[in-house]
């Protein structure tokens, strides 16, 4: 059984945590997703294992859960969304290239990819 000790010990690490953090690189990555929503740019978002299931639901929340209205999502794609497409690389191509291969077809010149 735990106990208060345990989750009083927890927040106090995770509030150091918070408050050490250098929010600088969270800053840039919001001006750029920014940018790209301003400008129309297509939004990448991969990851492997947990993160995949992560980047697939950051997607969806992008897509659909920012927008005020119709139309006003950002134009994200998440990378590990689709087993058939991620096996057929990985067995013609290589498992190494399942993202890459994806982006040479899908991406252009300025859109933006979140690694997690």
């Amino acid at each position: 059984m735990m106990t208060t000790d345990f989750f009083e010990n927890y927040a106090s690490r995770l509030q150091a945590v918070i408050s050490g953090y250098n929010w600088e690189p969270v800053s840039k990555l919001a001006s750029a997703l920014k940018t790209a929503w301003r400008e129309k740019r297509r939004v990448f978002i991969c990851g492997n294992g947990g993160s995949a299931g992560n980047a697939i639901h950051l997607a969806n929340d992008f897509l659909y859960g920012i927008s005020k209205s119709d139309g006003k999502g950002l134009r994200v794609s998440a990378l590990p969304a689709n087993p058939a497409v991620l096996t057929c690389l990985a067995n013609d191509i290589s498992y190494e290239d399942i993202f890459s291969q994806q982006l040479v077809i899908q991406a252009d010149a300025g859109d933006l990819l979140i690694v997690l």
